[in-house]
């Protein structure tokens, strides 16, 4: 059982989990640099920056932000959709779709002969990474216990830093190569590696034990359950953390997406949300897109670097971000979840302030550039530590079991239109307010540590259904983080039987005080 148990973690992590978030950092960050190949600019004049000037260059450079920001377009309505596919086919079966939507939007951006074909195909693409952004993580979540749940869900981080790192070098060796359109086409082309190793290997992993659960199918849930823990389905911990979770769905009436809005118990649905949107926008408004997409864009004009060197100096900052995110993978299930936040908020909004400050010196100024490029690269140590991955796995910790999905979709979709924005604005804010664009991203920064310490609840080994509980019992929003200091640690009945007894004085005490 121990050694299947271990094949099945492999399968999961390493054929399922890695491939779907080598596809998502990979199409992500590499199709910038593609943008500016020559051959690509000769087959599309539309988009061509390089050989026109004044309103011409303008008029291009909007039509290439719009090519460029149909992914994000396409993973904003892919996250959306998961709403409807998630809890409707399962976890499993949305993977495997949002795989094959994957193949056919690279077949269509991989043989593009037209403008048109490519913008299909590039929002085609982003449809099938939103619906990756929100599954995935909902799926580990829900698979993991709480003791591993952290770590378990912060290697989607690790797998798109690393599709990041793999697009960069990609990109720069087949710039190299005689043949014109090997250069750009043959990068777009390998990335379909990842959703047939997907297809092929998503139902060698047992479903959601959460979701059959909801779907009334407790046999095949407790079988997942021993499956995921190595143990028998008659086993003492299977049967509890089983019935711990029919308990959680037992207690809470079904409900739809409007329910959030126009609640009809008092589980805070809407705070949660509140919750899950803030952490997604600071995850995109702290600079870290910036840094990911845009590192070339500012060694070359803010810098003023020439030939392979800004290509070669993003390729290795990206190849340091892939390292540095090791250091979350480390702390998440250490420190907390709330330590990892306040600590990468702190550091970013210092080096988002650092960049301000360096980037307003006149470019004659060497020791200005030098601290700039240092400071890009310390960016990219504390980013990784909290929101590389950290900002998907709290969505899906603090959502209730018959909501988890509706949340994640509409955080997720928050996060892509966050994305979009900053896409679409960079280049023309760069160009234009140059050094004061990064004071945005100080001040948003900056609110981080103060926001995460006053509102967000540690979620660290703390049991998704007993989460559940902290916020429906909470007098107000701001004794949700002391509740869930206090809240019993584990997966077991016996932390549920701690917290009831815990309600039950609280409210005998309560009437006392009434009485009195």
């Amino acid at each position: 059982m121990a050694s299947e148990h271990r094949t099945l973690l492999f399968i999961q992590v390493f054929l399922v989990v890695a491939p779907a978030y080598f596809f998502f950092g990979y199409n992500q960050s590499g199709f910038s640099t593609i943008l500016n190949n020559a051959d690509l600019v000769s087959h599309f004049p539309q988009i061509d920056t390089i050989n026109t000037q004044g309103t011409q260059e303008a008029s291009n450079s909007t039509k290439k932000g719009t090519v460029n920001a149909s992914f994000q377009l396409g993973a904003l309505l892919g996250s959306l959709s998961c709403s409807f596919l998630g809890d409707r086919l399962g976890r499993r079966k949305t993977i495997f779709i949002s795989a094959l939507i994957a193949t056919i939007g690279l077949a269509l951006e991989c043989s593009t002969f037209a403008l048109e074909q490519l913008v299909i195909g590039r929002f085609i693409i982003g449809f099938s990474v939103g619906l990756i952004s929100v599954i995935v993580p909902v799926w580990q979540a829900e698979c993991s216990s709480a003791r591993n749940r952290g770590r378990q869900v912060t290697t989607t981080g690790l797998f798109m830093a690393f599709g990041f790192v793999l697009a960069s070098w990609v990109n720069y060796g087949f710039s190299k190569v005689a043949t014109p359109f090997i250069q750009w086409r043959i990068p777009l082309v390998i990335s379909v590696i990842f959703p047939i190793l997907m297809c092929l290997s998503v139902f060698q992993v047992p479903e959601s034990p959460r979701w059959l659960v909801r779907c009334n199918c407790l046999q095949e849930a407790a079988s997942a359950l021993a499956l995921l823990k190595g143990l028998s389905p008659d086993d003492s911990e299977v049967q509890s953390e089983l019935n711990g979770i029919q308990l959680s769905l037992e207690t809470t009436d079904d409900s739809s997406l409007l329910d959030i809005f126009c609640a009809k118990d008092d589980s805070r649905l809407l705070d949660r949300l509140v919750l899950c949107l803030l952490i997604q926008f600071f995850q995109q408004m702290c600079g870290g897109i910036l840094i990911a997409l845009y590192t070339t864009t500012i060694f070359q004009h803010n810098l003023h670097l020439g030939g392979d060197i800004p290509k070669i100096l993003a390729a290795t900052c990206l190849t340091w971000k892939f390292l540095c995110s090791f250091l979350s993978f480390a702390a998440i299930d250490r420190l907390g979840r709330r330590v990892v936040f306040i600590t990468s908020g702190t550091g970013m909004a210092v080096c988002m302030g650092v960049m301000a400050i360096t980037s307003s010196f006149p470019t004659s100024n060497k020791a200005a550039s030098i601290v700039s490029a240092v400071t890009i690269f310390m960016f990219n140590v504390f980013y990784p530590i909290g929101f590389l991955a950290g900002n998907f796995l709290y969505c899906t910790e603090i959502a209730p079991a018959r909501l988890r999905i509706a949340m994640a979709s509409l955080s997720t979709a928050n996060h892509w239109l966050w994305n979009f924005i900053v896409v679409m604005v960079t280049p023309v804010a760069l160009t234009t307010i140059s050094w004061k664009y990064y004071i945005v991203f100080t001040v948003v920064a900056a609110c981080i540590p103060v926001t995460v310490f006053f509102f967000f609840p540690e979620t660290m080994n703390r049991n998704l259904e007993l989460l559940d509980n902290i916020f429906r019992d909470a007098p107000s929003i701001w004794d949700i983080v002391g509740m869930a200091r206090r809240l019993p640690q584990g997966d077991t009945l016996e932390a549920e039987a701690e917290l009831q007894e815990e309600r039950k004085g609280t409210e005998v005490e309560t009437k006392h005080t009434e009485a009195v």
